[in-house]
């Protein structure tokens, strides 16, 4: 005997079983005095929340739409500038020792204000 229900009153059934095994957990966990019935507790609120979960399946698939987003998620990529032509009389590695020093000249203030005190004494005590 098969009994005809419409969509909306079968997701209400379905809330409403969500509702009380939430209910139903929290009162189990919240009287008990061992740890087994608390932990029957936290089955039935699992229970819930996994019907939960299948609730908001349907909606959080056609809202979210996984398929378009990942593929467009993959195609992220990093960019780095090209570095700047140096002209025919200079050297690559040249122009790159030139970057080591002025990264570690602004480390060696860095490390110079640290040892100086700390942030609040004076940003001109270092060297340079």
């Amino acid at each position: 005997m098969d009994i005809p229900i419409s969509s909306r009153d079968f997701r209400c059934l379905q809330l409403a079983c969500v509702a009380l095994g939430l209910v139903a957990g929290s009162i189990i966990i919240g009287v008990s005095l061992s740890k087994a019935a608390a932990a029957v507790g936290g089955i039935f609120i699992g229970a819930a929340g996994l019907g939960l979960l299948i609730l908001a399946y349907p909606f959080l698939k056609a809202r979210l739409n996984l398929d378009h987003i990942l593929p467009n998620i993959g195609n992220l990529r990093i960019h780095p500038h090209p570095a700047p032509d140096g002209g025919e009389g200079r050297s690559n590695a040249n122009g790159n020792k030139e970057g080591v020093r002025s990264s570690l000249s602004t480390v060696s203030r860095t490390l110079e204000k640290l040892k100086s005190g700390g942030r609040g004494t004076g940003e001109g005590q270092g060297k340079g």
